[in-house]
């Protein structure tokens, strides 16, 4: 599954990235969205875009694209 279908307040670990080039995964690793780290999602914007999560202790706003392209399992 990925962030857009869990729901406001939910928990999820991260399982691993699609559909994202090496470049942009790299990106990700460097925000903290490593594999089996825990994430919440705090809020969703009206129209769905972007979503913000928090992660390790800091809240992190990600356009759908980018949020779609993390794999997720809903703890």
């Amino acid at each position: 599954m990925h962030i857009g279908e869990l729901r406001v307040g939910q928990t999820a670990r991260v399982t691993g990235y699609r559909g994202a080039d090496r470049a942009y995964r790299h990106k990700l690793l460097r925000m903290g969205l490593t594999r089996g780290v825990s994430i919440r999602l705090v809020r969703r914007a009206p129209m769905g875009d972007p979503v913000e999560v928090e992660v390790r202790g800091f809240h992190l706003t990600l356009r759908k694209t980018e949020a779609e392209a993390l794999e997720v399992e809903a703890s």
